[in-house]
């Protein structure tokens, strides 16, 4: 064989799963001799020019990369999912981050998964290329030390303790001697000794929990949210939203309108739309964050760390820095805007007929709320842009209904709780939202713009980031069957599930005072829907092709849709880099990563702020609706306000109970009083602890009792029985 070149070294290192260094590259090439003497100067040229860097031992791996065999520190352990970093990195940029494969053979140690804390230190073999690497450990070097976020308490003796933030866990921790921290401190501690020895080492102090945003900054701490942005990223915003709009078709004269919440900072899209034939023409922009934010910058690796928005009761955590997100790419009134455009052809039945994408330039006429556009269409106010603009939006929207009609998406509508704060940023209230045909409007039409991305990028044969939602497994299907059974309501298995199929339950359903629990059954018995650049259709929605595409301010998955459509359409600057769809699947893993975790740490500040409203009512009776039932008690909500408290199975008196599964209920063995899902019965509430966002009832007029050791949530605990036996004071009952 003859001497490599510079790119045929690097296809070979790039191509080895394990490390490579002048020896491996020497024998994969057959040189010897004045050849591998040769290969040296090449490989120092290398190193010189930047195309390579060193690694450990002799070993050499493409410059900006990782080498194939490293040792790394967790930096992330949230449950299955395990993120480490490089000891050394001279790369430019961020610090790379290898997700731990923790299936068979990847993370496993003498036949069974290893466990692995913050601040682990392990040598792991890489593979992959930017950003998608992935790690298989060879041999964990040393522990990291488990990191804890809680409030500082007091014990019986007046004693120091860390109550944690995490709701699920009941121990607490005498804190370190050395620790100079006070009672009421939320902060963040290492957890070192063993046994009863544990003890918390304060590392930061966080300040008072209930102060400002800190009820939200709880879950971004614990969560791992990224919300600061690295060194000169914000900077590098403003450079990009003060530069020219660029070549664009002139779009200004459009009255284009947005239609968002009421306390909206950004504006992603805008709306126009006129009659065409029988049909409608329906213009859709989108703030073109892909001129802004190009591939490669420091601004696109921090936002594709962060993935998408955040959003809290008092506060956002933008994907991307306030000069684009609430500047220059926020559709405003009254200044030009770059947007990427849907021309979208709609029959007279809602039918997409054909579709173009432009990039262009507009002048968005007015800026409304949902309630503001839903007040003019009522007749409730005026606006000049009734005539021309509202009437004709909502025409087209009611033929893009008919269309919803017959392909009968998924109609599931449960309410979305809100928080109400006073001047003070104290809470005031939870209220629902309500849902108008002003939201319908432009979801209908969002969805419209959503499936013609995926579809034009289909036709042209380019890389998409698809939006999936599969259909749901059998097994949850059997367990919906089950529950379904017990109220009355036949759900044949046999069938082609549809979303038709949980409709025709829902109707069925409408009249019933378990209407709630029924569609909370439903729900759960979904699958989550996930990003990944093929396609196994949308379940929910019904549709084949869907892809994310109209909100880029907020998610990734839409910036990279904007991307390939760029490139696709040859519409200028700003598309896809070469070889990006080759990193579509791990990208597709890791903004679905952060779409769960910014869900997890939205619904968990939620829970936190129910639980400080409702702190002012403990000792109180409240009425409340059983919203889980397990063996070892139930869930309950409190009406109207929500939260989620247990009521433990002690608290139901010294009679024992037995627990029916299928039928999800709790009855007395002897009295026969049943707790089952969804009833409404009046709880004293004990406690609110807005650090944690837990609830906890009892009974009013029922002395609880002492059933021993605290159980587990899945029912098991206590004294010695049988494998798999129920704790005490509740037998299992027989399906009726």
């Amino acid at each position: 064989m003859s001497m490599p070149d510079r790119e045929a070294i690097l296809a070979f290192i790039r191509q080895t799963p394990s490390s490579v260094g002048k020896r491996e590259i020497a024998r994969a090439f057959g040189l010897k001799g004045e050849e591998r003497d040769a290969l040296k100067q090449l490989l120092r040229e290398m190193e010189e020019e930047g195309l390579l860097a060193g690694g450990p031992g002799r070993s050499v791996h493409q410059a900006g990369g990782l080498p194939r065999v490293a040792v790394l520190t967790v930096v992330s352990a949230d449950g299955a999912r395990v993120l480490a970093t490089p000891e050394k990195w001279e790369g430019e940029g961020t610090l790379p981050k290898v997700l731990i494969g923790t299936g068979t053979g990847r993370g496993r140690v003498a036949g069974r998964r290893e466990r692995h804390e913050v601040g682990d230190r392990i040598l792991t073999r890489i593979e992959g290329e930017a950003p998608r690497y992935l790690g298989t450990v060879i041999k964990k070097l040393s522990r990291g030390h488990a990191l804890l976020m809680g409030v500082v308490a007091k014990d019986a003796r007046a004693g120091l303790i860390l109550k944690s933030i995490d709701k699920r866990e009941r121990r607490t921790w005498p804190i370190h001697h050395a620790s100079e921290v006070q009672p009421g401190e939320l902060v963040r501690a290492e957890l070192k000794g063993s046994g009863a020895r544990t003890a918390a080492h304060v590392v930061s102090r966080l300040g008072d929990p209930f102060s400002g945003t800190s009820l939200s900054d709880i879950a971004i701490a614990a969560k791992g949210i990224p919300d600061e942005f690295p060194h000169g990223v914000e900077e590098e915003a403003e450079r990009s939203g003060a530069s020219p709009l660029g070549p664009r078709e002139d779009w200004t004269p459009v009255p284009f309108i947005t239609i968002d919440p009421a306390d909206a900072r950004d504006h992603d899209d805008a709306v126009w739309a006129e009659p065409e034939g029988d049909g409608w023409r329906l213009l859709v922009a989108i703030a073109d964050v892909s001129w802004y934010v190009r591939p490669g910058s420091a601004l696109d690796r921090s936002a594709f760390d962060r993935g998408n928005s955040v959003y809290f009761p008092v506060k956002v955590v933008p994907m991307l820095p306030e000069a684009l997100s609430a500047g220059a790419c926020s559709l405003k009134a009254g200044s030009d805007k770059a947007v990427l455009a849907a021309t979208l052809h709609i029959t007279a039945t809602g039918e997409l007929n054909r579709w173009s994408f432009h990039r262009a330039r507009i002048r968005v006429a007015e800026n409304l709320a949902y309630e503001a556009a839903q007040a003019v269409m009522d007749g409730r106010a005026d606006s000049p842009l009734k005539a021309p603009v509202l009437e004709p939006l909502w025409g087209c929207w009611r033929a893009l209904m008919k269309a919803r009609d017959a392909r009968a998406p998924l109609d599931l509508e449960l309410p979305e709780k809100r928080v109400v704060l006073d001047a003070e940023g104290r809470v005031a209230g939870i209220a629902v939202r309500e849902r108008l045909d002003a939201h319908r409007v432009i979801e209908e039409m969002m969805i419209a713009a959503n499936v013609a991305a995926a579809k034009a990028l289909e036709e042209k044969k380019a890389p998409v980031m698809y939006r999936c939602h599969e259909a749901p497994d059998r097994e949850k299907l059997a367990s919906l069957k089950e529950y379904l059974g017990t109220l009355g309501i036949s759900f044949a298995l046999g069938q082609v599930v549809t979303p038709a199929t949980f409709n025709r339950v829902l109707e069925r359903s409408r009249e019933r005072t378990d209407l709630t629990e029924i569609s909370e059954a439903v729900l759960r018995s979904q699958t989550q829907a996930y990003y990944a650049p093929r396609s196994t259709g949308h379940f929910g929605l019904a549709l084949q092709s869907y892809a994310h595409f109209t909100s880029p301010i907020r998610r990734y998955s839409d910036v990279l849709v904007h991307r390939s459509l760029v490139s696709a359409c040859r519409l200028g600057e700003g598309g896809l880099a070469d070889g990006a769809e080759q990193r579509f699947p791990a990208i597709g893993e890791h903004i679905s990563f952060t779409e769960r975790r910014a869900m997890e740490a939205e619904r968990e500040t939620l829970d936190r702020y129910i639980a400080r409203h409702l702190a002012n009512h403990v000792g109180q009776v409240v009425r409340a609706r059983i919203s889980g039932v397990q063996a070892f008690g139930f869930f309950a909500a409190v009406e109207d306000i929500g939260g989620d408290g247990l009521v433990p199975v002690g608290a139901l008196g010294d009679e024992r109970f037995r627990f029916d599964e299928a039928g999800r209920y709790l009855e007395g063995a002897e009295s026969g009083t049943r707790y089952s899902q969804g009833q409404k019965l009046d709880l004293r509430l004990e406690e609110a602890d807005p650090v944690t966002g837990s609830l906890r009832f009892s009974i009013p007029g029922v002395e609880a009792v002492d059933r021993g050791p605290r159980f587990r949530r899945d029912g098991r605990g206590g004294p010695r029985q049988k494998r798999g036996g129920p704790p005490p004071g509740v037998r299992r009952g027989r399906k009726r």
